[in-house]
C-alpha cells in the first residue's frame, strides 16, 4: 500500500501531466495547419471551436472540437488506468485549467467547453452524452453556443447529485463554476442581447 507521501506525489504528477496536455490548443494547431490566420485577430479572439468556425472553415472547427474534447478524455482514461479515480479527477481538473490558462500561450486560453465535454464523457459517459444532448438542443434553439454551454454545465452537477455518479459531483461543480467564470463576458452580452450567434463572423 503506497504511503501518503507517494500518493500525493502521484496525484501531483497527474496534475502536471493533465495541465500540459490541456495546454495544447487544437484551435491554434488547426489555424496553423489550415492557414486560417491568427485566431487572436479573428472574431472573439478565442482559441476554441466556436471562434474557429468564424473563419468559415467548418472542418477546422469540427477538428478543433474533437481535439480539445479528446485531450480531456485521454487524460482521464490514462490517469484512471494507471493511478485510479482520484488521479483521473485531478488530471481532469488540471487539463481543464491547462486549456483555459495554457503555458504555451501566455496563460490566455479558451473557455473549456469542448474539454469539459471530453472530461465528462470519460468520467461518466451517460452524463457526457446527456450534456452533449442538452448543448445541442439549446444551441439549435437559441443559436448561442455560450448559452448552450452554460445550461449544460449547470445541469450536470445537479443530476450527478441524484444519480450514481456522486463521486464526480465536486469536480463537476468546480468545472461548472470555472466555466461560468470564463463566460462572464458572454453572460453580460446574453443579458444585453448583444451576444454573437453561432456561425456569425463578427466579434463576440
Amino acid at each position: 500500500m503506497p504511503s501518503i507521501e507517494s500518493s500525493y506525489l502521484i496525484l501531483g504528477l497527474w496534475a502536471v501531466i493533465g495541465y500540459l496536455f490541456g495546454s495544447v490548443s487544437g484551435g491554434m494547431i488547426m489555424a496553423r495547419v489550415m492557414n486560417l490566420g491568427n485566431l487572436r485577430e479573428i472574431g472573439s479572439g478565442n482559441i476554441g471551436a466556436t471562434n474557429v468556425l468564424r473563419t468559415g472553415n467548418k472542418k477546422a472547427a469540427a477538428l478543433t472540437l474533437v481535439f480539445d474534447a479528446a485531450k480531456g478524455a485521454i487524460v482521464v482514461l490514462i490517469a484512471r488506468a494507471f493511478a485510479g479515480e482520484d488521479a483521473a479527477q485531478i488530471g481532469a481538473l488540471a487539463a481543464f485549467l491547462g486549456h483555459c490558462f495554457p503555458v504555451w500561450l501566455g496563460f490566455k486560453g479558451g473557455k473549456g467547453v469542448a474539454t469539459y465535454i471530453g472530461i465528462l464523457l470519460a468520467l461518466a459517459w451517460p452524463m457526457g452524452l446527456a450534456a452533449c444532448g442538452i448543448w445541442l438542443v439549446v444551441a439549435l434553439v437559441s443559436r448561442y453556443s455560450s448559452l448552450a454551454a452554460l445550461v449544460a454545465a449547470g445541469w450536470t452537477p445537479v443530476v450527478m447529485a441524484f444519480t450514481g455518479y456522486g463521486t464526480s459531483f465536486f469536480l463537476a461543480v468546480t468545472l461548472c463554476l470555472l466555466m461560468y467564470w470564463r463566460h462572464a463576458d458572454n453572460i453580460k452580452r446574453l443579458r444585453a442581447g448583444t451576444e454573437t450567434k453561432i456561425g456569425a463572423k463578427s466579434a463576440s
